[in-house]
C-alpha cells in the first residue's frame, strides 16, 4: 500500500490523503485515466466514482485557489480570443477574465500546472488558477468552441481560412498543407474563401470560368447566376490544379472532363459535401462544383411550399405500403429535396430504403444509398434489380432514363414496394404520356402510379423590400387571376435592398401540381387518352396547374408576377 502511495501524485494523492479515495483506489484510478489519455477529473465524473463539486472543493480547500460556479459566470465576457483554441481543447483550461497583466483560468485540476505554462507562454501573460467544477467547464468549453466556430465561419476574412480543413472519405488533410509550394497559399485562400462564401449565401452551384484574358467567379442564387469575383487570368491553372488537389483529381489530366467530390469541415458538428464537374474549354478548364448542403434536405413539408391539399396528397402517397410516386420538373426545380424530404419522413427504424443515384448528393443514416456506375454497367436499372433482392420496403431511384428502369420501376411498385423516382416532363399529365411513349402499356400505369406531382422553384420576395405594384385588372384576368379574385388583390414587385444583395428576392419556394391517379384518370389512362384529355379532367377534379400555384403564391404576396411568368409556361 505504501508502494502505490509513492506512485501518486497531483490531484490524485490529495484525494487519497483527504480520504475521498483509499490509496489502491487512487493509484487503480490514475492508472485507467492514463490509459484513456483522458484527466483524472473527467474520469472521476465520468465514471460517477465522485462529483464534479466534490472535487472542486477539496481542490480548492487543500490548494487554496479560489473556488468559482460557472453557472453564475457571463461567458460571453471570457476573453477566450486570447488563447489557442487548441490549448483550451487540449489542456480544458478556460480563460476567465484579464486584470492588468494577469490572466485568470478555470481548471477542474489545480494541480495542471502545464496548462497554466502554455498559455503562459503562448499569451505573453501571467497566469492565476481559479477551480472550477469539471461538468461545468466540459460545457462551457463546448459551448465557447461552437461559438467561436460560428464566428469564425461567419467572419470570411479570418486566418482560419488557411487551416479550412479538407476531409476524404479515406483519410484526413489539411488544406493548406496541399499545396505544392508557399507561393500557392493566395490560391489556398481564395478557395477556400469562395467556398464558405457560397456556403453563407446558400448558393447551389459555383462557376470557375477561364478565359483567354480574364477570369470569372458565379454563383447561382435563387436559380440565377451572379458573377462573385474576378481573380486574374494568370490564376487559371492553379485554381484549377487546387481544386484538383481538394477533390481527390488527376492534376495532370487536362484534356478529359473528371468528375469528384470535396468534403470540408466547417465546424466540428458541421460538414459540407461539393460535388466537383471540370470540362476542358479553349483557354483552360472550368469547373463546376455543385454545394451539398445537408440542412437543405432535411427541411418539414410544411417549408416545401405545398399547399394544403397538395401536403395532404403527398402525405397520404407516402403513408401507403406501395405504388409509384414520380416527381417531375426541369433540372435545378428542387425534385431532389422533395424526394429527400419524403424519404426523411419514411425513414424510421422498421423500413427499409434504399436508394439508387447519380450520384448520391446528401448522405442519410439509416438510408441505403447506392451510386450508380453506367461505365461498368450497375445503372439504375442494374440497382433496382438488385434491391428486390434485399428485401425492400421503399425504393428511391434518382431517375428513370428509359424502358428497363421504367419496366422495373412499375413491377416493383405492383409487387408491395413503394417506389419514389423523377422524370423530365413539364407538368403532371404529359408524364403520364412520356412513360406510354417509353412503352409502358397504359394498364401498368393505371395499376402502379399513385402521385405524379410536377415542380418548379420560383424566387420569394424580399419582404423587406418590397413594393406595390399597379397591375390592369386586364393583365391580371389574362394572367389566370378571376374576376371574384381582384377587389382585394395586392401585387408586389421587387426593389432591392442591402438585405437581399439588392436583387429583390430572398430565398426560394416550391410550386406545385400533385396530381393524384383517381379512378376517373385510371379509366383515361385505360383508353389512351392524351395529356390535355389527363389535363382536363385534373382541372375537373380541382387540381391547379403550375401556372395556378403562382398565382396563389402571388396572392400571398410571396412572390411577383413577373417571377410567375418566368418559371412557368401555359
Amino acid at each position: 500500500m505504501g508502494q502505490d502511495e509513492i506512485h501518486l501524485v497531483g490531484l490524485a494523492r490529495r484525494l487519497a490523503m483527504d480520504g475521498l479515495l483509499s490509496e489502491g483506489q487512487a493509484a487503480e484510478i490514475s492508472s485507467k485515466a492514463k490509459s484513456r489519455r483522458q484527466p483524472i477529473v473527467s474520469y472521476l465524473v465520468e465514471e460517477k466514482i465522485l462529483t464534479s463539486t466534490q472535487i472542486a472543493e477539496a481542490a480548492a480547500d487543500e490548494f487554496g485557489v479560489p473556488l468559482l460556479d460557472l453557472a453564475a459566470f457571463n461567458l460571453e465576457l471570457a476573453p477566450t480570443d486570447l488563447v489557442n483554441r487548441k490549448l483550451i481543447q487540449r489542456h480544458r483550461a478556460l480563460p476567465l477574465w484579464q486584470r492588468g497583466n494577469t490572466l485568470f483560468i478555470g481548471l477542474a485540476d489545480p494541480t495542471n500546472i502545464a496548462a497554466a505554462d502554455e498559455i503562459k507562454f503562448q499569451t505573453g501573460l501571467n497566469t492565476d488558477i481559479v477551480v472550477v467544477e469539471e461538468d461545468k467547464l466540459s460545457r462551457a468549453i463546448d459551448d465557447i468552441i461552437e461559438r467561436s466556430e460560428a464566428s469564425a465561419f461567419d467572419n470570411l476574412g479570418d486566418a482560419d481560412l488557411d487551416n479550412l480543413e479538407v476531409v476524404d472519405e479515406e483519410e484526413e488533410f489539411d488544406s493548406a498543407e496541399d499545396s505544392s509550394n508557399v507561393d500557392d497559399a493566395p490560391v489556398v485562400r481564395f478557395v477556400n474563401k469562395i467556398l464558405l462564401d457560397a456556403i453563407n449565401k446558400g448558393a447551389s452551384d459555383i462557376h470557375f470560368e477561364p478565359y483567354e484574358k480574364s477570369y470569372r467567379v458565379r454563383y447561382r442564387l435563387d436559380g440565377i447566376l451572379r458573377e462573385v469575383a474576378n481573380p486574374p487570368a494568370g490564376f487559371a491553372p492553379r485554381l484549377s490544379a487546387r481544386i484538383k488537389v481538394m477533390s481527390k483529381l488527376d492534376i495532370a489530366e487536362r484534356r478529359v472532363p473528371q468528375d469528384g467530390r470535396i468534403k470540408l469541415n466547417i465546424s466540428r458538428n458541421r460538414a459540407i459535401d461539393f460535388r466537383v464537374s471540370t470540362c476542358p474549354m479553349v483557354h483552360g478548364e472550368k469547373i463546376v462544383i455543385r454545394v451539398l448542403d445537408p440542412s437543405n434536405t432535411q427541411m418539414g413539408i410544411e417549408q416545401l411550399g405545398m399547399e394544403p391539399a397538395q401536403q395532404e396528397a403527398f402525405k397520404t402517397a407516402i403513408s401507403q405500403p406501395w405504388g409509384l410516386i414520380l416527381v417531375t420538373g426541369p433540372t435545378g426545380s428542387g425534385k431532389t429535396v422533395s424526394l429527400y424530404t419524403a424519404l426523411n419522413m419514411l425513414n424510421t427504424s422498421d423500413r427499409n430504403i434504399s436508394t439508387a443515384e447519380d450520384p448520391v448528393e446528401i448522405q442519410v443514416p439509416g438510408i441505403n444509398q447506392v451510386n450508380v456506375i453506367s461505365k461498368v454497367g450497375f445503372d439504375f436499372a442494374a440497382a433496382l434489380r438488385s434491391f428486390l433482392r434485399q428485401d425492400p420496403d421503399v425504393i428511391m431511384v434518382g431517375e428513370i432514363r428509359d424502358l428497363e428502369t421504367a419496366e422495373i420501376a412499375v413491377k416493383a411498385a405492383q409487387t408491395g414496394h413503394l417506389v419514389l423516382s423523377t422524370l423530365h416532363t413539364n407538368d403532371a399529365p404529359q408524364t403520364i404520356s412520356r412513360l406510354m411513349n417509353m412503352g409502358i402499356p397504359p394498364f401498368n400505369i393505371a395499376s402502379s402510379v399513385s402521385l405524379i406531382m410536377a415542380q418548379r422553384l420560383a424566387r420569394k420576395l424580399c419582404q423587406n423590400c418590397k413594393v406595390e405594384e399597379k397591375i390592369s385588372r386586364e393583365d391580371l384576368l389574362k394572367a389566370g387571376f378571376d374576376e371574384s379574385e381582384l377587389d382585394d388583390l395586392v401585387t408586389y414587385r421587387a426593389e432591392g435592398c442591402d438585405e437581399c444583395g439588392h436583387s429583390g428576392f430572398k430565398g426560394r419556394q416550391g410550386l406545385y401540381q400533385a396530381m393524384t391517379i383517381s379512378p376517373e384518370m385510371q379509366k383515361l389512362i385505360l383508353a389512351n387518352a392524351n395529356a390535355g384529355e389527363l389535363n382536363a379532367q385534373a382541372k375537373a377534379e380541382g387540381i391547379g396547374d403550375l401556372r395556378r400555384a403562382g398565382l396563389n403564391k402571388v396572392k400571398e404576396g410571396l412572390t411577383s408576377l413577373e417571377e410567375v411568368y418566368r418559371v412557368t409556361t401555359e
